[in-house]
């Protein structure tokens, strides 16, 4: 993975939180604290994705289920 270097302003307190947070996990550079808090928003936002689309009902999908047929071979 190639990694692109950016810039970007943080408040104090943020950029406060972010070297604790270095610190106490062991991470290598604010970057990786970035990295980490980036993967936490993608899985939140996957999660409430799948949460959604789970909630979504298919009245055709329930038709297909109840036509009596399965996926058994004799």
């Amino acid at each position: 993975m190639q990694a692109e270097k950016i810039s970007i302003s943080l408040s104090q307190s943020l950029l406060q939180f972010i070297e604790s947070y270095k610190i106490a996990k062991g991470c290598n550079s604010p970057s990786q604290v970035i990295e980490v808090a980036l993967e936490l928003l993608r899985n939140q936002e996957l999660e409430s994705a799948y949460r959604q689309a789970s909630s979504e009902v298919d009245s055709a999908w329930d038709l297909t289920v109840a036509d009596g047929l399965t996926d058994e071979t004799w």
